[in-house]
């Protein structure tokens, strides 16, 4: 459970209490949007969610330790990363360190592919779940499309069309990056896609985001204990493949499908399945998810490991 440690509220996300984990120096959130109403949302796009700025989540970060993120442009905007793209200015002028994700149709041209990686992008997203643009037959385009620039592509598939995918995602030219523990259930360990990512992420094709974990959970709470072992099985397979993410404003909380998670809880979950899966060499499992791992997927410079990613007990300090 939380610390008694508080800090102000933050909007979008349950709670008031620091983390009882103290966050390693360079701890980087992975998995977060922005939206912005100035903005005009996709047609048939299924989650329409209130404005959060990027302003509104600096306040998460001071709650919970953060000082890197990864804007992931969401469904709302189908290929339009305006709302991302500004984000990622207005961070970079609050002095935070920040990346992105895009999503595109593969028909951008290289002007336009140049200027997202000079904005921070270093992926895109293909959304076959919630999104409302691109399809499966879009895999090997859009990989072939961004292999050139060094980026990785974002997957969020139902479990039985990952596993019918199989021998494309086996050889695309580029790193896979699956989010939200790969849409896997716990219910579903150790069948087709669950043993298809086990294999891609452990052959060094493949990233898992530790993300979301409330919406694979059957009762969409973030300390379901059904989750540890899904949680585990990634970290002692391919340590060195693992990121965490937020979900921050967890749009799918704010369109009623479950209540909104608690970050800090989100956080000392994390250091849980970290302590369970501890890692030989002197590097904790968690240095690695959320400072070592993102900097080498995301281009991050490298932070040197210090006292505080061994703590789990005291609370991250508030300001």
């Amino acid at each position: 459970m939380p610390s008694e440690s508080t800090a102000a509220p933050v909007r979008f996300s349950a709670g008031t209490a620091a983390p009882r984990t103290a966050v390693p120096a360079g701890a980087c959130d992975c998995h977060v949007h922005v939206y912005d109403s100035g903005f005009p949302t996709a047609p048939g796009a299924k989650l329409l969610p209130p404005d959060a700025s990027a302003q509104d989540y600096r306040a998460l970060q001071q709650r919970i330790g953060t000082t890197r993120v990864v804007l992931v442009t969401p469904s709302t905007y189908g290929t339009d990363n305006r709302s991302m793209l500004c984000g990622l200015a207005a961070l970079g002028a609050m002095g935070i360190e920040a990346r992105g994700v895009a999503v595109i149709d593969g028909t951008e041209g290289d002007a336009e592919l140049q200027r997202l990686h000079a904005a921070g992008v270093r992926g895109v997203r293909l959304n076959l779940s919630l999104g409302v643009s691109g399809t499966v037959d879009a895999l090997e385009p859009l990989a072939h499309r961004i292999a050139p620039l060094g980026w990785h592509l974002q997957l969020l598939m139902a479990p039985d069309l990952l596993a019918a995918r199989a021998d494309v995602l086996r050889l695309l030219p580029v790193p896979l990056v699956f989010d939200h523990f790969g849409r896997i259930p716990p219910a579903q360990m150790g069948q087709g896609a669950h043993a298809l990512l086990l294999e891609l992420l452990q052959g060094g094709r493949a990233w898992i985001k530790l993300s979301g974990g409330y919406i694979v959970s059957a009762t969409h709470r973030v300390d379901d204990p059904l989750l540890d072992p899904l949680a585990a099985s990634y970290l002692r397979c391919a340590p060195e493949r693992v990121v965490w993410g937020s979900d921050w404003p967890h749009a799918t909380a704010t369109a009623g499908v479950h209540p909104l998670p608690d970050d800090a809880l989100q956080i000392d979950r994390l250091a849980e399945w970290a302590r369970q899966s501890p890692q030989p060499g002197g590097a904790t499992t968690l240095q690695r998810v959320l400072v070592d791992n993102p900097a080498a997927l995301y281009g991050f410079a490298s932070v040197a490991p210090t006292a505080r990613a061994l703590s789990i007990s005291a609370p991250f300090p508030t300001t």
